[in-house]
């Protein structure tokens, strides 16, 4: 017998939301792979980001799917916003402080061992050129300390709707295809090295996406959200690196200057 999942108002009530503007935005949907995400136990699910509404695509995916819900790490700074903030705390969400990460790690794995699925970014941050950059060890860490398998998840069209240094048109969002890929489970061993495993989760995330862009219904030749090897108009991998390291910089200053004033 299934045991019943507790209720939650604010995730159910966040999900409706999020079903409802994906339903208003009439996106086209094409997932494959989603059958291995576990029906009960512990996963993180590592994904790709080249949006910023990934989480709720691969939520809103997921809950289609099994009506399991998703806890995502997010940064300190976005919990600490009035209302933001109390909503990601009510559906349990993860904050992560960068200065003093070990306290969002030890509660990433409690979640994982007590069955949840984890949601985490382990570029780390959006990738402007719409490729997979380098990964963090995190997600390989997390899955051999809690002893669960990571699923790559790789999603492709979500950048259409929203993404960084872009400036997308409402009437631009409507009818976007966004395509969906749930790799095979990538099992974790404690002793597993974890710089291994995690350049094993890079080259099956790459792949899942080659494949959803060679699939993908659109030709984006010379568009702005295709990648510069395949023809389109986004920066190349160093270009986008350049300028997060000026971004980066410029708020160095920024924050270097009010602590003189």
């Amino acid at each position: 017998m299934t045991r019943r999942r507790p209720s939650e108002p604010i995730y159910s009530a966040a999900i409706i939301a999020g079903r409802g503007l994906f339903g208003f935005w009439r996106l086209k949907r094409r997932v494959s792979g989603v059958e291995h995400v576990p029906a009960t136990g512990g996963a993180v699910l590592a994904m790709t980001h080249f949006g910023y509404l990934e989480f709720a695509l691969v939520e809103w995916t997921t809950w289609l799917s099994n009506r399991r819900r998703i806890r995502f790490m997010a940064k300190q700074g976005v919990f600490d916003k009035p209302v933001v903030g109390a909503l990601l705390r009510g559906m349990r969400h993860i904050p992560v402080d960068m200065k003093a990460g070990a306290a969002a790690y030890a509660k990433a794995v409690t979640a994982l061992r007590g069955g949840e699925l984890l949601g985490v970014f382990p570029e780390a941050g959006v990738s402007a050129s719409f490729t997979v950059r380098e990964l963090k060890t995190g997600a390989a860490r997390l899955a051999a300390e809690a002893g669960v398998p990571i699923i790559p998840v790789a999603v492709w069209g979500g950048q259409r709707l929203m993404t960084k240094r872009r400036r997308i048109r409402f009437a631009e969002r409507f009818g976007v295809p966004v395509s969906f890929a749930f790799g095979a489970p990538i099992v974790v061993g404690a002793d597993d090295e974890p710089h291994a495993v995690t350049a094993r989760l890079r080259a099956t995330l790459q792949a899942l996406v080659d494949r959803l862009q060679a699939e993908y219904p659109v030709d984006g030749t010379g568009a702005w959200w295709q990648p510069r090897h395949l023809g389109g108009a986004a920066p190349t991998p160093e270009e986008a690196a350049a300028a997060d390291a000026a971004r980066d910089a410029a708020r160095n200053d920024a924050r270097g200057a009010e602590a003189e004033g």
